[in-house]
């Protein structure tokens, strides 16, 4: 075993178990731990581990002294530990049913799109923001609805604007901070590489005959990139003496990364993005109505096995080539099939406890919110699962038809979602919504469902 994974392992002993720690993170000397229960901390026995220099605690938080180079080991080391040995606790009927659906049914690539996923997670709140204003913006600037408001005030639209699409403005730096974070890296560098794609300068320099392209590639670029960059300065970290480590090892990953970035992962990123936007917008344009069947029919399916998180980048680079998400409204109609079937079950069963379930979920389900009716109502009875995906593929198949696309990459669903939807789809939306609602509730009824048993 490694010094710094004895290390960290007699550092989580010492804190009281992963369940004790509320955050972890490192400089770099320290390691920094904040504890829920402090009384679990033992500081004199820690002070006496071999390879810490000093403890050090500020307000809440723990510092452990290791020197540069150890500290990110050491805390890279934890990090394994606590992912490695993690233990889901039992909760409720409807976390004990998701917890066993998606360990059934999870697909071999389900943790590395998990982790591809996590990097956009954050960004959430920022996208809805984003698309709500801009869907006010354009709400306000129809004459027909709200009168002339736009021309009396254009600067206060244009800063609302502005607020609007502020998120794009910087989506990757954010992104190559977010993967770094997520796979280990140096969030600062991460940042830096995401800087180095998009800065305005490579525009004038030409590189095989070629002039660069700022941007190219974007967040598929991003990833890519910072991705390789996290695996340098690992590896870098393992081999480098830890007193030239801290001056070294950020020279060295930023000249290897960007110098790889600009001459071969930035051009493959620019075709991957390229073909995904085109070809993902092909598909809808042309498939129509079955391909937005196909799509919100399967996507329930495809969330029990984890695959799901694999379309985010996807939404992304629709928005960033495009400046709207027609995805993301056919793949909505797949929760809204689920209101529908669970409707169906209220009416029908006998148990009381079924019956209060779904009156406890129906309204989080009307806002976007579907898992508590998935893992709760509809897939333990099956048949109504089934039903709510027939339900959500003729959902699908009206909102591919009309073409109804989103100014948000993800975060909402259902009738909210209707707030972002482009001027003029709105009601069409509304329509598809109503139509995968009514179908999962006609298919849920005529399939039928064993009722369970008080």
């Amino acid at each position: 075993m490694e010094k710094s994974t004895r290390l960290a392992q007699a550092l989580l002993q010492g804190i009281g178990g992963a369940a004790n720690i509320v955050r972890l993170e490192n400089c770099m000397t320290r390691v920094r731990v904040e504890v829920s229960d402090e009384s679990q901390l033992e500081p004199d026995k820690l002070r006496q581990l071999d390879g810490i220099k000093g403890y050090v605690k500020q307000g809440s938080q723990h510092q452990f002294i290791v020197g540069p180079g150890a500290a990110a080991k050491v805390t890279d080391a934890m990090r394994d530990l606590i992912s490695s040995g993690g233990v889901a606790e039992a909760g409720d009927t409807v976390q004990q049913n998701k917890t066993q659906a998606k360990a059934k049914y999870r697909a071999p690539l389900s943790d590395g799109l998990r982790q591809l996923a996590n990097v956009f997670i954050p960004l959430i709140p920022a996208f809805i923001a984003s698309g709500l204003i801009t869907g006010l913006i354009n709400i306000i600037k129809r004459p027909d609805i709200v009168g002339d408001i736009a021309t009396q005030y254009p600067n206060l639209i244009g800063l609302a604007a502005i607020f609007g699409s502020a998120v794009f403005t910087i989506m990757n730096i954010l992104v190559g901070v977010n993967t770094a974070k997520v796979f280990g890296g140096s969030t600062a560098l991460g940042g830096v590489m995401a800087g180095i794609l998009s800065s305005p300068a490579l525009a004038q320099i030409t590189l095989f005959g070629e002039p660069l392209q700022p941007g190219r590639g974007g967040v598929i670029a991003v990833l890519l990139v910072v991705v390789l960059m996290c695996w340098i300065e690992k590896r870098l970290r393992q081999r480098l003496p830890e007193s030239l480590e801290l001056i070294l090892n950020p020279l060295l990953t930023t000249l290897i990364t960007a110098t790889l970035a600009i001459v071969l992962l930035q051009p493959l990123g620019g075709m991957i993005s390229d073909t995904i936007a085109h070809g993902a917008t092909l598909a809808i344009d042309r498939g129509g109505v079955l391909v937005g069947a196909v799509l919100a029919g399967t996507f329930l399916p495809l969330v029990l096995t984890g695959l799901h998180q694999g379309l985010v980048p996807i939404h992304v680079e629709l928005i960033q080539a495009h400046g709207a998400n027609a995805l993301l409204p056919i793949l909505a109609m797949a929760g809204v099939g689920q209101i529908g079937a669970s409707l169906a079950v209220l009416l029908k069963t006998r148990n009381a406890r079924l019956k209060k379930l779904v009156k406890g979920a129906l309204p989080v389900g009307l806002l976007g919110v579907g898992e508590p009716l998935i893992f709760g109502v509809t897939l333990p009875l099956v048949r109504p699962f089934i039903a709510a995906c027939l339900g959500g593929a003729v959902g699908g198949a009206v909102i591919s038809y009309a073409k109804v696309a989103t100014l948000i990459t993800f975060g909402l669903s259902g009738l909210p979602l209707a707030l972002t939807i482009v001027a003029g789809k709105v009601m069409m939306y509304l329509a598809g919504w109503l139509t995968a609602v009514i179908c999962g509730f006609l298919f849920a009824w005529f399939m039928g469902f064993n009722d369970p048993e008080e």
